[in-house]
């Protein structure tokens, strides 16, 4: 009979960091057809090292009357939720779900972001 043991290895030289910022109503930008919202939000901390090697876990907190961070992608109130990281920036945007007659609306508050990011060592 065979037996195996998982071991769990923890380096504690590759810690990960959440951050959290609050995104004001006044980011929000309507593309040119008014079909999608886009906030851009300063990244300093996704400098190339970074960017390169790390895995970036993105939620927001839509409702503020609803105590939970969504992982985006996500479709909310129906509008869809989904972010672009870049170096510098992480990019948030807001587009309404199928009908592509209907407005998304500029939140009128604000929103809290949790950016995590994963330390990791690319191969």
């Amino acid at each position: 009979m065979a037996s195996c043991k998982k071991e769990v290895i923890v380096d504690p030289g590759l810690p990960n960091e959440t951050i959290e910022v609050v995104i004001k109503p006044s980011a929000w930008v309507a593309s040119s057809n008014r079909t999608t919202l886009t906030a851009t939000i300063p990244f300093p901390e996704l400098d190339d090292v970074t960017f390169n090697n790390d895995a970036v876990i993105v939620s927001l907190y839509p409702d503020n009357n609803v105590p939970e961070y969504r992982a985006m992608p996500f479709v909310y109130g129906g509008e869809t939720y989904t972010h672009t990281v870049r170096r510098g920036a992480i990019i948030i945007d807001i587009q309404t779900t199928g009908d592509q007659t209907l407005i998304p609306q500029i939140p009128t508050r604000d929103l809290g972001l949790r950016v995590t990011f994963v330390t990791s060592k690319l191969r």
